[in-house]
């Protein structure tokens, strides 16, 4: 019960910010350019309280889910003036053209100046960021009988590009193969002083169905918590340690766990990094069951990214363009079939990752709401007449003709619209649904 109020909660809070954010926005256009605005609302339904000020009711809603806008004369332009009714000074479809584009536009940028301003700031507040993520992709682990293993990849290979398109980092490389679930790849390696393309076959993993390849980075492991009388806390390892060598060999985590396992009781020498420092010290794996432990849990390597005001904003500017275009890489990869549908989330998935995000704190939450933030406004831009798109570029036809739409024609386009908004309702919900099915898809529909 829990988890459930838990998740309803954080998903309110997500998406009231969301959609409050983009009313605001054309709100805030409206206001600039001349347009009146009847109502300003926290929330939808019945109102609780509010005030009124310059002919706008500010109110408070009983449901507490984003917000909305309603402009003068807006029932009469949603209804294509049937009514035959007078279109007064202030009213939405008094104003200019370009006026009415800016209002319409200014909420999914609202959207993405969120995902632009949160960034920014969690960049100021700093947040911990695994180390090896950001660097140069050289093969640290191959899974056995992995994809990677069976086309001949090796530890030291350093991954160039895939399909095509430069992986300078880890990020690049798990962004890559992740979108591309049961697809064949070119995967660009070097290997010492030779260049090499490698064809290999992604496997599908997860109900989202990312893809896999079974490489992984050299990612060092550092201690994050020591249980108390454990071997590792009789050796004197203490969390944010970071052990980078066992008895003289370079070692990173998928090897870390492997060889504790094959050691109990035997003497280890540990070489761990400490504020700076080398230490060393003897661990002696205790024997559980079939395989040896030392009581830690331990997390891949971090460090603490901080910027200052300036660099804060430009290094969220970099992060939002690569997401921007990882979005648009995904919708292309999702309408040529490299992608699969899997991989979208609907409001059951948002409403679970909110909740994980909550629970990790305001950082995680911050983050989450920029990342949808982002992903709203851009397909808010897309051309589908619900959809603000939809509505500009209905206003960029008729800019270009010169004349208004009428009103038959505009209503043809609403309804057209509505129905390729619900079809896509329908579709994210069941997609959603389906991910947790045993059989996905042949679930409800056998193929």
């Amino acid at each position: 019960m829990t988890s459930i109020l838990g998740t309803i909660f954080s998903f309110v809070i997500v998406f009231g910010v969301l959609v409050f954010v983009h009313e605001f926005g054309h709100f805030f256009m409206a206001k600039l350019v001349g347009i009146n605005v009847e109502v300003f609302s926290f929330g939808y339904g019945k109102r609780l309280f509010g005030f009124k000020k310059k002919g706008t009711d500010y109110r408070i809603s009983l449901i507490p889910m984003g917000g909305y806008v309603r402009f003068a004369g807006e029932e009469a332009a949603l209804e294509g003036l049937k009514t035959g009714g007078e279109v007064k000074p202030g009213d939405y479809l008094a104003a200019k053209r370009w006026q009415r584009f800016l209002v319409i536009l200014c909420g999914p940028v609202m959207n993405l100046i969120l995902a632009f301003l949160l960034v920014a700031v969690i960049n100021m507040a700093g947040v911990d960021v695994p180390l090896h993520m950001e660097k140069i992709p050289v093969i640290g682990w191959i899974q056995p009988d992995s994809p990677a293993s069976k086309v001949g990849l090796q530890i030291d290979d350093t991954i160039l590009s895939i399909n095509g398109d430069p992986t300078p980092s880890w990020n690049d490389v798990e962004l890559a193969v992740g979108m591309r679930p049961e697809k064949t790849i070119q995967v660009e390696i070097q290997r010492g002083s030779e260049a090499r393309i490698v064809d290999l076959y992604t496997e599908s993993v997860t109900r989202f169905q990312m893809g896999y390849a079974g490489f992984y980075g050299k990612v060092q492991v550092q201690v994050n918590m020591v249980l108390a009388n454990s071997p590792a806390d009789k050796a004197g390892l203490q969390p944010g340690d970071v052990i980078t060598a066992i008895d003289g060999v370079p070692i990173y985590t998928y090897q870390f766990i492997e060889l504790l396992e094959k050691s109990p009781d035997q003497e280890l020498d540990f070489q761990v990094e400490r504020e700076g420092e080398s230490v060393h010290m003897t661990v002696v794996p205790r024997k559980e069951g079939d395989i040896g432990k030392i009581g830690i849990y331990h997390t891949a390597r971090t460090i603490e990214k901080k910027f200052g005001f300036f660099p804060a904003f430009a290094e969220s500017y970099n992060a939002n363009r690569r997401l921007l275009f990882a979005v648009f890489d995904f919708l292309k990869n999702l309408v040529t079939g490299e992608a699969s549908t899997s991989q979208l989330g609907g409001p059951i998935e948002i409403a679970n990752v909110s909740y994980a995000a909550f629970r990790m704190g305001l950082i995680a939450m911050m983050n989450w709401i920029a990342f949808i933030s982002l992903q709203l406004g851009i397909i808010n831009l897309f051309p589908v007449p619900v959809f603000d798109g939809g509505q500009i570029l209905v206003l960029g036809l008729e800019g270009a003709a010169r004349r208004d739409f009428p009103p038959k024609v505009k209503q043809i386009i609403m309804q057209i619209g509505f129905v390729i908004f619900i079809f896509l309702v329908v579709f994210i919900l069941l997609n959603d649904i389906v991910k947790r099915l045993p059989n996905g898809w042949s679930s409800i529909i056998p193929f």
